[in-house]
């Protein structure tokens, strides 16, 4: 006998000995008469596993706008009295333009010292406050979102900041089973091509688990054209482009004999 199979028996006999003395002292059941421990000892993985990725494209029905107000004066109670105003005036756009109260979330609030150093004492002197505040809307009328960005631009005036957009869809749900389909067909493709390069024969699918990298992310990249001259006299342009909403499906497949 070779001196790694003669330890590796004398190992398993060690753990079987140690395994009945501990259930001999526990109350644990003890192996019988003719009974066999089965340990295994083989930590690896067996069958054939794969990662399958599915991707649909869809019109976008929602458009989420990143937006707020900053202003900055010499006090505190300037600085927030001016963007509390406009604020409220652009609140006002929103929901005059249909947007839902629900739709309107405080996304960010700042209140933050500004200063600069002085060289001559050597020292920071604050020379005002500034005041951010950023809220996000989901406008529901996609055909309306150019004009509105131009109404709270207006009712914001020179204290608006447009963060960004982004697009997206209200209910993906028949989104994801067309692509749950697609990735679990990818995941069967690429097995059986493994199995037959390997020279094996594909079995049935022992474990199946959906990935939480489900994405949904607009492609090409939304456009944004602010027309920023007094009176706004051009219409800014929105191209919401598709959404594309893709997740993955990990697979292990038995291999038949």
């Amino acid at each position: 006998m070779s001196k790694k199979r003669w330890l590796l028996v004398a190992g398993l006999a060690s753990l079987l000995a140690i395994t009945g003395l501990t259930g001999c002292g526990s109350g644990s059941p003890t192996l019988g008469a003719g009974e066999v421990a089965q340990i295994n000892i083989s930590g690896q993985q067996e069958g054939i596993w794969v990662t399958g990725e599915g991707k649909v494209t869809a019109v976008p029905d929602i458009a989420t706008l990143m937006l707020g107000i900053e202003a900055q004066d010499t006090s505190v109670v300037s600085a927030q009295t001016a963007a509390a105003a406009a604020m409220n005036d652009v609140i006002t756009v929103l929901n005059d333009s249909g947007v839902a109260k629900k739709d309107i979330q405080t996304q960010y609030f700042n209140i933050y010292k500004v200063t600069r150093w002085d060289r001559d004492d050597e020292q920071e002197v604050v020379v005002g406050f500034r005041v951010t505040n950023v809220v996000s809307a989901k406008l529901r009328d996609m055909d309306s979102v150019g004009s509105i960005i131009d109404a709270v631009a207006m009712a914001g005036g020179d204290l608006t900041r447009v963060d960004g957009i982004s697009f997206s869809v209200d209910d993906p749900t028949e989104y994801y089973v067309e692509a749950r389909e697609e990735a679990m067909a990818d995941a069967r493709a690429k097995a059986e091509q493994l199995a037959r390069l390997a020279g094996v024969k594909l079995g049935k699918a022992t474990y199946v688990a959906e990935g939480s990298s489900g994405s949904a992310y607009t492609i090409p990249q939304p456009r944004i054209a602010f027309a920023m001259a007094e009176g706004m006299a051009v219409e800014t342009s929105i191209s919401p482009g598709e959404t594309e909403i893709g997740l993955t499906v990990q697979v292990a497949y038995s291999i038949s004999n």
